[in-house]
C-alpha cells in the first residue's frame, strides 16, 4: 500500500478533520484545572448513554438500541470541528440565538459529511442529524451527566467555578423524568467523588 497524500482527488479528509475534536477544549470561559477536549467528552458521553441503554433495557423494560446510543454520542458534537464549543450562555441565549445556531451546526455537519465518498454520505447524515427517539433522549441526558461529572471533578480539586454549574445541571438532571438516568446518578456517580485507592 503506497501512503497517498491527503490533497490528491481520490481521497478523503472526513476522519482526518474529525480527529480534531481533540484540539477543541470545553468550558472555554470557566477557568478549569483540568481540560477537556470534545474528543474526550464525546467518548465519555457515548459510554454513559450506552450504559443508559443497557440500564433501562435491563431494569425498566426498555427496548433501546445500546449501540446506537453509543454511536449518535460519538458524533453528537462533531459539527463542534467547525463551530468550536459555544459556550452554554451564549448558545441559549434566547429563542432566536438557538435557532441560528442549530442553523449554524446543521450545515457543519453538512460540510463534514461532504468529506466523504457520496456512497457513504447518506450513513453518516443518519447519524449525525438524528435529533430526537429515544435513543437520542439517552444521548443529550448523558450529554448532561457527562457535564455534572466534570463539574464534580473540578469541584475535588478545589475550584468553585463549576459550582452553580453543577446546581444548574443537577436540577435539569433530576427533572428528565428517566428511570435510568436516576438509577445512574445514584448507583454510578458517587464513585465520582472516590480517590483512585478508594476506588480499589
Amino acid at each position: 500500500m503506497k501512503e497517498k497524500q491527503s490533497k490528491k482527488t481520490n481521497s478523503y479528509n472526513f476522519m482526518a478533520f474529525l480527529s480534531r475534536l481533540k484540539y477543541i477544549n470545553r468550558w472555554s470561559l470557566m477557568k478549569n484545572t483540568c481540560t477537556e477536549n470534545i474528543a474526550e467528552h464525546s467518548l465519555q458521553v457515548a459510554m454513559i448513554a450506552h450504559i443508559l441503554a443497557v440500564i433501562k433495557n435491563k431494569y425498566f423494560n426498555g427496548n433501546v438500541n445500546a449501540e446506537r446510543c453509543a454511536l449518535l454520542a460519538l458524533y453528537h458534537d462533531a459539527s463542534e470541528t467547525i463551530t468550536g464549543d459555544l459556550p452554554t450562555p451564549i448558545k441559549y441565549f434566547n429563542h432566536e440565538m438557538r435557532e441560528v445556531f442549530k442553523n449554524i451546526e446543521n450545515k457543519a455537519n453538512e460540510k463534514i459529511i461532504s468529506m466523504l465518498p457520496e456512497d457513504l454520505q447518506d450513513v453518516y447524515r443518519d447519524i449525525f442529524t438524528q435529533n430526537d427517539g429515544e435513543e437520542w433522549i439517552l444521548v443529550k441526558a448523558a450529554d448532561k451527566i457527562s457535564a455534572y461529572i466534570k463539574c464534580i471533578e473540578e469541584e475535588k480539586s478545589g475550584n468553585n467555578e463549576f459550582k452553580e454549574a453543577k446546581k444548574s445541571l443537577y436540577s435539569h438532571i433530576s427533572k428528565l423524568g428517566l428511570s435510568e438516568v436516576d438509577f445512574f446518578m445514584e448507583k454510578f456517580v458517587p464513585g465520582f467523588y472516590l480517590s483512585l485507592d478508594e476506588l480499589k
